[in-house]
């Protein structure tokens, strides 16, 4: 069976040499030497003033709701995985939907202010598969109406934006470091901002409000990483490199061998392509469907991601339907991606995927 993800290990004499030094030190938590050292070396990689590692990319985003004292609402995209309005409304948070591109699949800029009220307290867009957002024209929008920033970056690892990581922008990028990523601590996330400020409230919040001379100045929660997932983002790190380049080999390949058979993401010209996944979108959602389902008969794994759109949960009050985010969502499907797809296995996924389009077009 072909997988849809494959998660990277590193070499384990390398990641062993970290585990012995656990054991030296007898420090496993609450902001061990390992921790400070991948945040150090994150910062340096990004280019950023500060990366604060937590548990997970979830829990980076309720944090920063908390360190930006986030009210009432909060406009954010219909088109992501469940995480992103799990994480508002979790937080006692109201999130209002702003549909989105149907070409990027990102929030579109131009149904974000209409929604702007006294109530509506910060915009989270994200950067769908890694695909950069119109962070400028956010930027603008967030500013003049005077709301919080936060940029769900959980698939923008590998992305930079003009020239330098798009982690830097906004009041705060969250990531997240899960095992199915390019770049993981097995599980993990990260809180990423050039604001000193913003930092030092962040590294509070995530250890229970406790100050580093112990004095408990606020209500925080558990939210740190361990030295045995900072262990493996220390070796991991090393060879992010090589499995970049690996995954843009892939990526590259599937391009070659299905364009004109369906409809890619279209990226941002200002940023680099992620390779974090690949996409593909079909003309109808029966399409989707027989494709998935031939891909199945033939042991390959493909996914429905993102599915479905998360205006149509039960739990969300949404006055109007997102219709390109559920037409999005019925349509679009996920590859089998890793560093190390050989590309035998990319011509047998896509002539299935060819034929089975061929074969659909003669049903219809």
């Amino acid at each position: 069976m072909v997988r849809v993800t494959k998660v990277y290990y590193p070499d384990r004499e390398k990641y062993n040499s970290y585990v012995d030094k656990i054991y030296e030190s007898g420090w496993l938590t609450n902001n061990g030497p390992l921790v400070r050292m991948l945040e150090e070396r994150l910062e340096n990689y990004f280019g950023v003033k500060n990366v604060i590692l937590v548990a997970n990319g979830t829990m980076a985003l309720e944090l920063s709701y908390r360190v930006l004292a986030l009210e009432n609402e909060v406009i954010t995209s219909p088109f992501s995985f469940i995480a992103t309005t799990n994480s508002i409304v979790y937080s006692c948070l109201k999130p209002v939907f702003a549909d989105i591109d149907p070409e990027t699949f990102n929030i579109d800029p131009e149904n974000i202010e209409n929604l702007i009220t006294d109530k509506t307290s910060a915009i989270v867009p994200v950067h769908i598969y890694g695909n950069a957002c119109e962070v400028d024209r956010l930027e603008h929008i967030a500013k003049k109406h005077n709301l919080k920033l936060i940029f769900d970056a959980a698939h923008a690892f590998d992305v930079n934006y003009k020239d330098k990581s798009i982690l830097g922008r906004g009041d705060i990028s969250t990531i997240s470091f899960h095992a199915t990523k390019m770049f993981h601590t097995i599980e993990g996330g990260a809180i990423v901002t050039n604001n000193d400020e913003i930092a030092e409230k962040a590294r509070l919040l995530r250890n229970s409000g406790i100050t580093p001379d112990e004095k408990i100045i606020g209500a925080g929660t558990n939210a740190k990483m361990n030295e045995f997932e900072a262990a493996m983002g220390l070796c991991i790190l090393d060879d992010i490199d090589m499995i970049i380049n690996g995954r843009r080999k892939v990526l590259e390949y599937y391009k070659k061998e299905l364009d004109g058979y369906v409809k890619f993401q279209k990226q941002n010209p200002d940023a680099n392509q992620s390779v974090s996944y690949f996409p593909i979108l079909l003309k109808s959602a029966e399409e989707r469907e027989y494709v998935h389902n031939r891909l199945k008969e033939n042991d390959i794994n493909s996914k429905r991601y993102f599915s479905p759109s998360l205006d149509t949960l039960s739990y969300i009050d949404v006055p109007v339907p997102m219709k390109i985010s559920r037409d999005i969502a019925d349509r679009v499907l996920c590859l089998p991606f890793y560093h190390d797809l050989e590309f035998e296995t990319i011509e047998k996924i896509a002539s299935v995927i060819k034929q089975a389009c061929s074969e659909n077009i003669v049903q219809e």
